[in-house]
């Protein structure tokens, strides 16, 4: 049995390239020998083909029978058994030797990124990516929908009533509900992404493009950890995702991961991040239930891959954080210099003041500046140099 690329065990990995008269590990197992075969989910090596409700729910989600062998599938897909393998393991499915435990919908699935492939529309490396980037995303929202969803929702109804007499019922009806809502979520997500990477000002700028890139973390969370008991740090952290996920799409960012008691999110305007920033602290320092927060932002060219973020620009963002004070947004330069060249901010509070009594002699309207931008002292940062750090705040009288 072999662990999927994901790391997260679900799903069926239909094997390495393989003689279809031999299964991996036995030479007694040729295909169609197995009485009762090894089932989608056996990353663990507990047999669903013992379990009839396993079987039941198996086949009302996949909408099909098991019918093949990876080798049988391959070979209806018209694909080779080491480019089917490749695909099956990107999709992060667990290995399941030569067990007739595929269906009709795998063979189409191998045969649509074949055909992308073989139509020139996608390369083959590319096709792979996109296979592991979709069983990563879907794994992870499968086991979230199980384990916070399903869960909480099949509990028996009345006294009496097992577990099992209610998951099929409520499978079925919530099925075709969720497939919808998540095709037309994805579709929505889609449209937008699309839109931000063609508004790009060159071909370049489409893979390694120039954002912000901020991450806020909960100050002394390991502290926490070691008073807390585990419901209440969980309901604690969802509280803080929760948050932190509307904030930043309310005001136009994207959350990028959470990681327990930080997030990463972006934005392409730097203004953008500042306000998500400034509206995160805000938000926890009026929630007594919450402790402290901190951010660090930087701006410049970033590297995105399947829906994350990568390169010098996020690496400086962290390492601000860690060293920002408690309630306190720190920036770097670069970040500094594009909020006061979009003119969200002024150079200086000297600038600002010249700025404003002019106006007044002219009988004009003073600039008006969202932040507030104080240079600290330059300090080393491990593995980036020397760094200057700016603390952002909200300039007095500033709309929110």
């Amino acid at each position: 049995m072999t662990v999927d690329d994901t790391g997260s065990g679900t799903g069926a990995h239909p094997g390495p390239d393989a003689d279809p008269d031999h299964t991996v590990g036995s030479a007694s197992d040729a295909p169609g020998d197995r009485a009762e075969p090894r089932g989608r989910g056996d990353a663990q090596g507990d047999d669903p083909a013992e379990n009839p409700l396993a079987l039941r729910l198996e086949g009302l989600i996949l909408g099909a029978e098991r019918r093949y062998t990876p080798f049988q599938a391959a070979r209806s897909a018209g694909v080779s058994m080491e480019l089917a393998s490749r695909f099956w393991r990107a999709m992060g499915f667990a290995d399941i030797g030569q067990a007739k435990a595929l269906t009709e919908a795998d063979v189409l699935a191998l045969r649509r990124l074949a055909g992308l492939v073989e139509a020139g529309l996608l390369s083959e490396a590319m096709a792979v990516q996109v296979a592991r980037s979709t069983g990563q995303t879907t794994a992870r929202l499968a086991e979230w929908q199980i384990d916070s969803f399903l869960e909480g929702l099949t509990e028996p109804p009345e006294p009496g009533m097992t577990r099992t007499e209610v998951t099929y019922p409520l499978v079925e009806l919530l099925l075709p509900e969720l497939e919808e809502f998540i095709v037309y979520v994805w579709r929505r997500q889609l449209a937008a992404a699309t839109g931000r990477v063609v508004q790009t000002a060159d071909d370049e700028e489409m893979v390694d493009r120039r954002l912000a890139v901020g991450f806020a973390d909960l100050v002394g969370f390991t502290r926490l950890t070691r008073r807390m008991e585990e419901e209440e740090l969980g309901e604690l952290v969802e509280a803080f995702e929760t948050t932190a996920a509307d904030l930043v799409a309310a005001h136009g960012g994207r959350l990028i991961k959470t990681l327990g008691d930080e997030v990463l999110y972006a934005a392409d305007d730097a203004g953008i991040a500042a306000e998500i920033a400034l509206r995160l602290i805000e938000t926890m320092e009026n929630d007594e239930t919450m402790p402290e927060l901190r951010v660090g932002i930087a701006f410049g060219t970033v590297t995105t891959r399947m829906g994350d973020v990568f390169g010098t620009t996020v690496n400086l963002a962290s390492r601000l954080t860690s060293i920002a004070p408690k309630d306190t947004v720190l920036v770097d330069s670069a970040f500094a210099e594009e909020v006061i060249r979009t003119g969200d901010a002024p150079a200086s509070e000297a600038e600002a003041a010249e700025a404003a009594a002019a106006a007044e002699k002219e009988g004009e309207e003073p600039p008006s500046y969202r932040f507030g931008l104080q240079p600290m002292w330059q300090r080393p940062v491990r593995g980036l140099g020397v760094v200057e750090p700016w603390t952002l705040s909200r300039r007095a009288g500033a709309s929110r």
